[in-house]
């Protein structure tokens, strides 16, 4: 009896956290609900109060013509901002799981050492570095340019930090079986390593992209001519022209996130995945 009475009472806190969790995540929610419902409204309907979640007046394909098909080149926004975060994340990912994998499985003198040294630049700021990035691309020929773009954000402390924890978990005789075969160490990387931690190289890999297509400072600084301006600034501009409509803005701000939703749901399973895994080795 005590022991159905304790399940019953179990039972009770779960849903109460779960109906708590609900509540909160509706509450987080809200702000992008309005700013989508806004989107289709009138400029007139925008402030009308009590708020209408569902407008009595739909302003569907108006607004997303205006904004795509207007004087602002949202179709070149999202194009140049599109190629900046896949080839980021393409090289960023590739770079970081090779550095991770170096790390976490292999032996060379030094190694701890040069760790550490890779760990002390995570703890200096970003706005600390800007003026000798600046001035290092000004020299290279890189300013102004999406390659350069690229670059700034392929090599990350970040990234090859957290790969390596997971390359640290991989039981060490899977590494020395492959060896025992005659594998070398490019096999191993690829055809052990990798398959392994392919949930945390699915999360970074989204993390990556997701700030790099959010990255405003970046683009603010090393990109001048207008022909290369990524969503970010565009949405800036766009907002500076047009931001007493707040219809046309909340429809610029759902298209720019839009690319951010679309790669979440499709892995979303990677990333809990990854998570998953973390926890069980952490």
């Amino acid at each position: 009896m005590m022991k159905s009475n304790n399940l019953q009472s179990l039972s009770i806190k779960k849903l109460l956290v779960t109906l708590i969790m609900l509540l909160v995540g509706a509450i987080f929610l809200l702000p992008f609900v309005w700013m989508l419902v806004t989107s289709f409204k009138f400029e007139e309907d925008v402030f009308h109060y009590p708020i209408q979640w569902l407008p009595v007046r739909w302003h569907i394909f108006e607004n997303y013509k205006e904004v795509w098909m207007g004087k602002y080149p949202f179709s070149l926004y999202y194009w140049n901002s599109l190629k900046v975060a896949v080839a980021t994340t393409f090289v960023s990912v590739i770079v970081s799981s090779l550095a991770a994998f170096a790390f976490g499985k292999l032996q060379f003198k030094g190694k701890n050492f040069l760790f550490l040294l890779i760990l002390l630049l995570y703890m200096v700021p970003a706005q600390a570095t800007l003026v000798p990035q600046f001035l290092t691309f000004k020299w290279l020929n890189l300013y102004d340019s999406h390659l350069g773009m690229v670059l700034l954000h392929s090599f990350s402390v970040f990234g090859t930090f957290m790969l390596r924890q997971f390359f640290v978990g991989i039981h060490p005789e899977f590494i020395e079986s492959a060896k025992m075969d005659g594998a070398g160490y490019y096999k191993i990387f690829t055809r052990i390593a990798l398959p392994l931690v392919r949930p945390a190289i699915a999360t970074y890999a989204i993390l990556r992209f997701i700030w790099t297509w959010n990255d405003y400072q970046t683009p603010l600084i090393f990109i001048r001519n207008e022909a290369l301006y990524t969503i970010q600034i565009g949405m800036s501009q766009f907002a500076d022209g047009e931001g007493q409509f707040y219809a046309l803005t909340m429809t610029g701000a759902v298209s720019a996130i839009i690319p951010l939703l679309i790669v979440f749901l499709i892995a979303q399973k990677n990333v809990i995945a990854g998570i998953a895994v973390g926890g069980v080795k952490g």
